[in-house]
């Protein structure tokens, strides 16, 4: 669960840090995706690296989703009857409704990969544009606040989800426990913040 969530935890900041070459304007954009299809070229044919990178984060994708039910299943039949009444000392919000912040957060990757990626669901879709296609589909007001609705869920998952890992990975010493919680405050924080600006930015017509 642990290393999954580390690869993509990786891809959400890099991919978010990578999408802010929509604020430099269409070439900036365009050349930044050209890049990401050519990348290892002449070595590497065309969109090689690109699909190695996406079948990695497909395989993270579908351990982070296996390894979830199985903890939740391990944590069910370890209290097979549920407490009379429940009090909770030390558990966030976050943390109770990681199970459900994932599937809904799946949802939201396939639609975004049909969206942006394939324009299977994007009728101006050009893929030779790649900042009109986020552009004209951020003009879309329902779409850009299905966009802010999954962001602001993939906040409460991140939360946990960065600090849960950092234990995971051995870093539960209580001693830096407070350290570990503001540092996945912050890149939480920093992703959920850049990912909203976007549509934010395209419907206030700040970007054009």
């Amino acid at each position: 669960m642990a290393l999954s969530g580390a690869v993509l935890f990786g891809f959400v900041m890099t991919h978010m840090i990578g999408n802010l070459k929509l604020y430099q304007g269409p070439e900036a954009m365009n050349a930044y995706a050209r890049f990401l299809r050519e990348m290892g070229t002449p070595l590497f044919s065309h969109e090689s690296l690109l699909w190695i990178a996406r079948v990695t984060l497909l395989t993270s994708v579908f351990a982070h989703i296996v390894t979830a039910i199985q903890l939740a299943k391990g944590n069910r039949q370890a209290r097979p009857i549920d407490y009379k009444k429940t009090q909770y000392v030390a558990s966030s919000y976050a943390a109770r409704t990681m199970v459900w912040s994932g599937p809904i957060l799946a949802a939201f990757v396939i639609y975004h990969i049909m969206h942006l990626t394939t324009g299977w669901v994007h009728p101006s879709f050009n893929p030779d544009d790649v900042y009109q296609n986020l552009v004209r589909g951020f003009q879309v007001w329902y779409v850009s606040a299905f966009y802010i609705v999954a962001m602001l869920g993939l906040g409460y998952h991140m939360i946990h989800g960065v600090w849960s890992l950092l234990q995971s990975l051995g870093l539960n010493n209580t001693r830096y426990d407070a350290l570990i919680r503001r540092f996945a405050v912050a890149v939480t924080a920093a992703v959920v913040v850049g990912n909203i600006s976007f549509p934010v930015s395209v419907m206030l017509g700040m970007v054009k």
